[in-house]
């Protein structure tokens, strides 16, 4: 199953009053809703409760969702709907100070926290699909993405062809999109 359709089925059985099914939509995308909004508006408090509120529109919109699109597309226009409508209620407020509006600008040296983890998990991943190829595959793959190594140099460090290397490379490859299925 893909997962445009775990998450589909998910939001079908939220609509049929599955409260379960929400607890994992909401575990499945909350990390990227508060990340979103954070970008958004810069501060990360606020995007904390944002993202309830979103979430709270996905349960009401429950009864309307239908599985013509994508969730996450559906999820996005109502989180841009959410982020919309809080540069709606902040401009109806009193005007503040340039100094009091670069505070609360996202600082471009500071990194996403989210997003950084988000990177570090993805890593852990990947090396860990990696560990588990056979030796030959592992080496091979090691040898060539990360070291640089040509085919050929390759083939000498494991006494093969090249033909083999590029057959090992190619099941490596092959087993790895499978193992890493999703996190794209």
């Amino acid at each position: 199953m893909t997962e445009r359709d775990v998450d589909a089925e998910l939001m079908l059985r939220v609509r049929d009053g599955d409260e379960g099914a929400f607890r994992e939509l909401i575990e499945r995308h909350q990390r990227v809703v508060v990340a979103t909004i954070h970008r958004a508006i810069g501060d990360a408090w606020e995007a904390e409760d944002l993202a309830q509120r979103v979430f709270i529109q996905i349960y009401r919109s429950a009864r309307r969702y239908q599985a013509s699109a994508k969730f996450t597309t559906w999820m996005f226009t109502i989180v841009h709907n959410t982020i919309r409508n809080e540069y709606r209620r902040r401009s109806r407020h009193a005007a503040q100070s340039l100094d009091e509006v670069a505070d609360q600008l996202p600082d471009a040296r500071v990194t996403d926290p989210a997003r950084d983890t988000a990177e570090r998990e993805l890593q852990e991943r990947i090396q860990a699909a990696i560990g588990e190829l056979p030796a030959n595959q592992r080496t091979a793959v090691i040898l060539c993405r990360f070291e640089g190594q040509s085919y050929e140099d390759i083939a000498a460090v494991l006494s093969c062809s090249v033909p083999a290397v590029k057959s090992l490379l190619h099941r490596a490859r092959e087993t790895l999109k499978e193992k890493l299925r999703g996190l794209y």
